[in-house]
């Protein structure tokens, strides 16, 4: 009857078993002991983490990023679906991706209500809400903690993206964008503190299943986390099909949401710039965009493509959008002035920000901001996957990817300088003055006077 183990475990394997042994079918092997005198060990792998790295991922196929390995093709399959949605979705501008929102949008809180109630029944559950909430002030002392909730924060608000630029372009001139930023911003970190608790249930039941602590369980973020530990939970409840089904489901939607965001800052940046040229030809633009997307995407679709992914991640996401952002406050608040940006605001809503959001602006969001840069770059992040350690000329990889997110940037301002008219000390104050452009830009500078 061949090897009899814990049911939920096989034999422990490395991403690059495949260098001395062929990928095989049937290493996931099926549990037929009643023994639960045998516990999990750290070297025990879940039939749920078994399907994931070699069947969907089949990362054991490459050795590393000297050899990505060839693209999967059934992943490119659901990526072009996934980009086909996108384009469908937004290639009529706003009115169409509004509507869709709706249900992107609202879908995921109606799914995480449902694990929330499921996962608050299930033994263990309260396990992993003690651990969620019990803190370890320990980890404040750690720059590289600082810098993951900076990155987290900014990707599920979306500032340093365009996208809340670009959105807010379509308002009228006088919304009040002071509610919109208080209710958004309460409304995100309200919905991360209750996905916690939706997370850490299952853990804690996942934990009591394998009679280990949450920390061991929880240890593994993002992807592993999502698609490995909370698929394995889901899969041992009842009624774990329906579940299955709505929680996927939510990812996608999550996906999708976020995608539509993503490509309607770019397309609105790109249309009002060129607004003559696009304007009517938005549809071609559209699709012109998700095509290099997609082609784009390709790497990370390829065996090694989970290498690529963490690569990213550690690199040219988090602290690209950091930086990114860190420039945005220092040309609003230092250059453009607080004092014409709170006339700006007042104008738009009839009453100036107060002293509390000029002291932001101006010290306390460019140091924060300046420390986390400061930290990335002293001290880099050791990037380690699976059983793979990035060798050293990632490091120099990963940043070079990280600085073209924003080499635009400095690049133009060099470019400013040196096609510019006049000294150097006129050319600098005339590259940091602002000018005024738009319908309502005459009153806001007279108002600034």
């Amino acid at each position: 009857m061949g090897p009899v183990l814990l049911p939920g475990l096989v034999p422990a394997y490395s991403p690059l078993d495949h260098v001395q042994k062929p990928l095989e079918h049937g290493n996931c092997l099926q549990y037929l002991s009643t023994d639960r005198n045998l516990t999990w060990s750290n070297t025990s792998t879940s039939p749920a983490e078994e399907f994931y790295m070699r069947q969907v991922l089949q990362v054991n196929l490459s050795p590393g990023l000297h050899q990505l390995g060839s693209v999967s093709w059934q992943l490119a399959l659901c990526l072009l679906l996934i980009f086909t949605i996108v384009y469908f979705s937004i290639w009529k501008g706003v009115k169409t991706s509004g509507k869709v929102v709706w249900v992107t949008a609202t879908f995921p809180y109606l799914v995480l209500l449902v694990l929330l109630v499921r996962g608050a029944t299930l033994p263990g559950a309260w396990r992993g809400v003690v651990y969620y909430l019990k803190p370890d002030w320990g980890k404040l002392l750690s720059t590289t903690v600082w810098i993951d909730a900076a990155a987290q924060i900014f990707f599920s608000l979306g500032p340093g993206f365009g996208v809340l630029l670009a959105f807010a372009s379509y308002n009228p001139f006088h919304n009040n964008c002071y509610k919109d930023a208080l209710v958004t911003s309460s409304v995100n970190c309200l919905t991360s503190f209750l996905s916690g608790f939706v997370i850490f249930t299952v853990l804690g039941y996942m934990a009591e299943m394998r009679q280990v602590g949450v920390e061991t369980v929880a240890k593994d973020a993002g992807p592993s986390l999502l698609f490995i530990i909370y698929a394995e939970a889901i899969a041992n409840m009842p009624a774990a099909t329906f579940f299955a089904i709505i929680f996927f489901l939510m990812i996608i939607m999550l996906g999708l949401d976020s995608t539509f965001a993503g490509l309607e800052g770019v397309v609105t940046a790109m249309l009002d710039e060129f607004p003559q040229m696009l304007s009517k030809r938005r549809e071609l633009f559209v699709l012109g965009l998700v095509c290099v997307c997609y082609l784009g995407a390709l790497s990370t679709l390829t065996y090694g493509g989970a290498f690529v992914v963490k690569l990213f991640e550690e690199y040219a996401t988090g602290p690209a959008v950091i930086t990114v952002v860190f420039l945005e406050v220092i040309a609003v608040s230092w250059f453009y002035g607080t004092t014409r940006f709170c006339s700006d605001v007042h104008l738009m809503l009839g009453f100036s920000p107060g002293l509390f959001w000029k002291v932001c602006w101006v010290a306390i969001c460019p140091i924060f901001l300046l420390f986390i840069i400061v930290s990335f770059l002293a001290f880099p992040p050791e990037v380690k996957l699976f059983d793979y350690q990035y060798p050293p000329w990632t490091t120099v990889l990963g940043y070079c990817i990280g600085v073209s997110s924003f080499i635009c940037v400095p690049a133009y301002m060099v470019y400013h300088m040196l096609s510019a008219k006049g000294t150097l000390k006129q050319r600098f104050l005339k590259g940091i003055t602002p000018v005024p452009s738009g319908p309502h830009s005459d009153i806001i500078i007279t108002n600034a006077i």
